[in-house]
């Protein structure tokens, strides 16, 4: 028999609501598969299968809030033969739950009954919670997602347009159809998703202040040779394809850990559990508050072309609420590159079971002594942010300065390692 069990998908995770079950009595699944959508914080997220097996019984029902570690679900193993009066049960009646569950399993509610007047309509599942809140029928939005699946995006677009009056024109925008209460009060005011995401965020990054005993570094990197080869190679591709300096970065991490393997894993009860590969979280910003670091895969083995890819893909989906729960649960390394946002340096907090985080500063012409002439150059500030438990300064200088030789080198950078 094999249990089910809701995963933690991050220190700031300690319970998720049941938004659906991708599976039923009796179907088989494989390793992988999705098996349910789960609320968190954050997020919903597309719950996969660590195992093989046959589906014998649900325990959670849709909407329920249930804690970490809790058994949802239970399977059969390959071969393994059902108990007597257990083939193809259903689940059980829905147990009697404390005031804060159902609370949330009541907002729950309301997705179910979005997805009853939306029929089949493709929609992440965040884009359904949030249009549940607003009471607004999905068959009323236009999808700007793959095949014309509604975003959260498109949910707060129309709702956005339903409220404001035309600028500049006694004309007003008709409002969006809202979904029949059905006997029922109007829909309830949204609740905080925000507020509730900065607490997540902030309960995290206190037990990471005070459980783990944090050293700083930087490293000025220069960056010239890095954009003069990323520019060579970006000169014959349409700009859709182009590789970003981002995706250079990443991949210079995950090379350069080989060398300090002790910064790429997990401390759990004090003992470190080294990484076989560096599955990089990548520190990605929402577009209503907070931020979500879901892990690219075996970086170290991946080309530069195929990373980058993944990388807009992973942002992509981040944003639009469609992740899976091994991109939440299997950083072994964060990275975070506020480049963008015009900042010079960094310095992070590492995101619990982690023992790193790498920062990265924006790309500025700074001055250089090269050759014994000042010089100026196109640099950046490189940090890290690690766990004393675990390495010291000395192996964290190691890896900066090995991080800062492979961006002199590009075209090692772009092959990928035998």
């Amino acid at each position: 028999m094999i249990d089910f069990k809701l995963p933690s998908l991050g220190a700031d995770m300690d319970e998720g609501t049941l938004l659906e079950w991708k599976v039923a009595p009796g179907q088989k699944v494989a390793k992988g598969d999705i098996i349910a959508v789960v609320d968190t914080t954050k997020a919903a997220v597309d719950v996969e299968s660590w195992d093989e097996g046959t589906v014998l019984e649900l325990l959670t029902q849709v909407g329920e809030t249930v804690a970490v570690g809790t058994v949802m679900a239970r399977l059969l193993a390959p071969g393994e033969n059902a108990p007597a009066g257990k083939v193809k049960a259903k689940a059980p009646a829905k147990a009697k739950a404390p005031a804060k569950s159902k609370a949330k399993a009541k907002a729950k509610a309301k997705v179910e009954a979005t997805r009853e007047t939306a029929g089949a309509r493709r929609a992440s599942p965040v884009a359904r919670r949030r249009a549940a809140e607003l009471g607004i029928e999905l068959d009323t939005v236009q999808g700007s997602g793959p095949d014309g699946a509604v975003t959260l995006q498109d949910v707060e677009a129309l709702a956005t347009a339903a409220a404001a009056p035309a600028k500049g024109a006694p004309a007003r925008v008709a409002p969006a159809r809202v979904a029949p209460a059905r006997g029922g009060p109007a829909p309830a005011v949204p609740k905080d998703r925000v507020g509730e995401v900065r607490r997540a965020i902030a309960a995290a990054m206190s037990r990471s202040k005070r459980e783990i005993p944090h050293y700083y570094l930087s490293e000025f990197v220069p960056m010239g040779r890095a954009l003069d080869w990323l520019s060579d190679y970006n000169q014959a591709r349409p700009v859709t394809e182009r590789v970003l300096p981002a995706a250079l970065l990443l991949k210079a991490v995950a090379l350069a850990l080989a060398k300090v393997p002790e910064l790429n894993g997990h401390s759990v009860d004090g003992v470190f559990q080294p990484a076989a590969a560096a599955h990089i979280g990548v520190a990605i910003s929402l577009r209503q508050g907070g931020l979500i670091a879901p892990a690219l895969h075996d970086v170290a083995a991946k080309g530069l072309d195929q990373l980058m890819s993944e990388l807009a893909d992973l942002v992509r989906r981040t944003r639009a609420g469609s992740l899976r729960s091994s991109e939440m649960s299997d950083p072994t390394i964060t990275v975070t590159n506020l480049g963008d946002a015009g900042v010079e340096a960094v310095i992070g907090v590492i995101y619990p079971p982690q023992v790193a985080l790498v920062g990265f500063g924006r790309i500025l012409e700074r001055p250089a002594v090269v050759n014994g002439a000042l010089a100026v150059m196109p640099a950046l500030t490189a940090t890290l942010a690690a766990d004393h438990r675990v390495s010291d300064g000395h192996r964290g200088g190691l890896f900066l300065a090995e991080l800062r030789d492979l961006l002199q080198q590009p075209e090692a950078i772009a092959g990928t390692p035998k």
